[in-house]
């Protein structure tokens, strides 16, 4: 049975819109601004059908408009027509729990196999699953990934095995670079985007530190950020090669130039509490987050020109057990102006935005 929740929020009438404040210093704690931006966004959502299967990470097919996502305990990968709420679901192997899903050029669906090592591409025609083993047994669990603009090279992060890896869609090859020690204590590879040169960034979520890999040698260059107890979770490269990421710990959004080095936080409106989570940006170069650690989750728009946050939406999705509807992370999708994005309270949800 489909459900579909929608919710337009209303502008707050004459709210003024206030600049998030960075911290002058890295170990400063600044407190977040009085922040009263206007609701710019209409977010819909839909209930998908297997309960409690956690649907996360969909990805918009470019050239069917079709919405692909994963369900990580409920082992499968699902297609949801936006037009008329139907889903379609790919059953994967036991153990599979499929962490994220992307398209590529040529429509093919590829997903992280995060629990038995794999990743694996699906034939939407067939359904037929073509696996490629992690060519180390300590790459145990892929987890996010992303491929460059032609799709000539998938590259992704292994949060556990504590690797950056790229895999290439003609011949199969896996190559792996590794990030840190694997197992308790590991670096956790998280996040990850490619820049203008094709470059990766990575949130090492398990340190104070973002890291890049050189797409030619295959070498990793890692980048600490000032404050010990930062711990960047997603990121987001904007089309001037400038990397902004969430710290998850300590409730700010980031601005690391690589060319400078330099380093620039951004207290959020929902404070140290506010676990900013799923990143993304859209066509002009805003950001988007969301606070987490807030109920219900809350939709934040920044924009890096200005350094204001100019909206604010909650996700009002009814929330699970746990009370939480966590959103984990999301996709924007220039042609419909739409960010995607899966809840935990098990459903999936566009924001349309301005």
């Amino acid at each position: 049975m489909r459900m579909l929740v929608p919710f337009l929020a209303l502008p707050l009438a004459g709210a003024a819109v206030a600049p998030l404040l960075p911290s002058p210093e890295a170990s400063a704690s600044a407190q977040p601004p009085a922040v009263a931006a206007a609701d710019t966004v209409a977010i819909t959502e839909w209930t998908v059908p297997w309960e409690r299967t956690r649907p996360r990470d969909p990805f918009v097919d470019p050239k069917t408009g079709q919405v692909w996502f994963v369900g990580q305990v409920g082992n499968y990968v699902a297609r949801l027509d936006p037009r008329t709420g139907e889903f379609k679901r790919f059953e994967l192997e036991e153990r599979a729990l499929p962490h994220n899903v992307v398209v590529a050029p040529d429509g093919m669906v590829w997903y992280a196999g995060n629990g038995n090592g794999h990743i694996g591409k699906l034939d939407p025609a067939t359904g037929r699953v073509t696996r490629y083993p992690m060519p180390d047994t300590t790459a145990r669990d892929p987890h996010t990934l992303t491929f460059t603009r032609n799709g000539d090279v998938l590259w992704f992060s292994v949060q556990g095995g504590a690797m950056i890896g790229r895999l290439d869609p003609r011949t199969g090859r896996v190559q792996l670079v590794k990030a840190g020690e694997p197992g308790r204590g590991s670096t956790r590879p998280y996040g990850i985007e490619l820049d203008s040169r094709g470059r990766p960034w990575v949130n090492l979520f398990g340190t104070n530190k973002l890291a890049t890999v050189d797409p030619e040698f295959m070498t990793l260059q890692t980048y600490d950020l000032p404050d010990a107890g930062a711990r960047g979770r997603r990121i987001a490269v904007t089309p001037d090669d400038q990397v902004w990421y969430v710290d998850y710990a300590r409730g700010y959004l980031g601005h690391f130039n690589p060319e400078t080095g330099r380093t620039e936080e951004f207290a959020l409106p929902g404070g140290a509490q506010s676990r900013p989570y799923a990143m993304t940006k859209d066509d002009q170069g805003r950001l988007w987050t969301v606070e987490t650690g807030v109920r219900p989750n809350r939709l934040v728009g920044f924009d890096p020109k200005t350094k204001k946050v100019f909206s604010m939406t909650p996700i009002r999705s009814q929330v699970n057990d746990e009370g939480a509807n966590t959103v984990r992370h999301m996709v924007y999708h220039a042609p419909t102006k739409s960010i995607w994005f899966g809840t935990d309270a098990n459903t999936i949800g566009r924001a349309v935005i301005q």
